[in-house]
């Protein structure tokens, strides 16, 4: 299948996670030796028109960041050209939607549009109309589902589909030294690392340790209040891991908290339970992550410390695992081929052949 990625800005431009998620569904389809053409700002050096890396080739429709409307006046004729199957687009910024929806309608092709939802959906204009041009609207929550149909979006257009894990890696990954709750996020001043250790800090009479892995701005603020809180030396803030040691420290993990005050979707708290931890969830309105453990008998989802506190204890009687076969639906492979049957439905449905 030929497919027409449009992301103005990518991963090589900058890490966030809208740009992430979107690049992980071309790898996946990559994977599979589909045709993936990304249509994008350059951010090469070389003063060419095309740049391949990782078996994807770019395109890159402008010299850089700063100039969007080029960008956006060549895409509908640099996808007619590429004559893909399909077009799926990012939603940022909300412009490059209409443009390549009318690319894919001159190349007779449907157009996805990927709606993250990292910052929050603004009620505009042009995010209205980018919603309106596109033939399916992909999200990676329930709750970003609901923030696009605020929009005015009919829910017959939306999907959610999750992000991916690998289980086979998680199975070919050795566990790490045991501990009774594992944590891991960019320690900003969304993190709410406080609301676990508050909770934590109620059970100083019983034996446990915490592993906290990441790293950031706020860390010093937490280390100090690990300090005050006098459970210092039962933490171990063990700073930004590579994946495999992420995934080591899951299986070796009994509990996963999750605390964040913003989460479009836990990918994290995902390869944690994933990798047979028991998931506590802190419930906030702009966060997804108690979908993941709603239903599951395995999950707890609190509204305070006190509960949070109770949940750990909760917890301690359920057995340790190092996998769980519960989460196999999100697996790459699985993940891919929703992908792909959503591609072929629309275009069967659609008409686009």
């Amino acid at each position: 299948m030929r497919v027409a990625f449009v992301s103005f800005e990518t991963v090589h431009h900058r890490d966030s996670e809208a740009n992430r998620r979107l690049h992980s569904v071309l790898e996946l389809l990559d994977e599979r030796d589909h045709d993936v053409h990304v249509f994008c700002a350059r951010f090469w050096e070389a003063d060419v028109p095309t740049f391949e890396r990782d078996d994807v080739t770019y395109h890159g429709l402008s010299s850089g960041l700063e100039s969007k409307w080029s960008f956006l006046a060549r895409l509908p004729g640099a996808i007619t050209s590429f004559d893909p199957d399909v077009v799926h687009a990012g939603a940022n910024p909300p412009e490059q939607v209409v443009s390549a929806s009318l690319g894919g309608k001159l190349a007779g092709a449907p157009t996805f549009l990927e709606w993250h939802g990292d910052g929050g959906i603004e009620n505009t204009w042009w995010n209205r109309r980018a919603g309106r041009w596109a033939d399916r609207i992909v999200t990676p929550s329930e709750m970003v589902a609901t923030w696009v149909r605020e929009l005015g979006i009919g829910s017959k257009v939306i999907s959610v589909v999750p992000d991916p894990v690998d289980l086979d890696r998680i199975r070919e990954t050795e566990p790490d030294d045991s501990v009774d709750v594992a944590y891991a996020r960019r320690l900003d001043e969304e993190a709410n690392l406080e609301s676990l250790f508050l909770g934590l800090a109620e059970l100083r009479g019983r034996d446990w340790r915490v592993t906290v892995v990441g790293d950031g701005p706020e860390r010093p603020v937490y280390e100090r209040l690990a300090s005050d809180l006098r459970i210092d030396e039962r933490i171990t803030f063990a700073g930004d891991l590579p994946l495999e040691e992420r995934i080591a420290t899951y299986r070796g993990a009994h509990v996963f908290a999750q605390t964040a005050e913003h989460c479009v979707f836990p990918t994290e708290m995902l390869w944690a339970l994933a990798s047979g931890c028991i998931g506590l969830v802190e419930y906030h309105t702009a966060s997804s992550a108690h979908e993941l453990v709603e239903g599951w008998d395995r999950g707890f989802r609190t509204t305070s410390e006190e509960e949070l506190a109770d949940a750990i204890l909760a917890a301690g009687d359920l057995e340790r695992r190092d996998y769980d076969e519960t989460f196999a639906e999100y697996d790459r492979d699985a993940v891919r081929d929703r992908y792909l049957s959503a591609y072929r439905s629309l275009q069967d449905s659609s008409g686009f052949l």
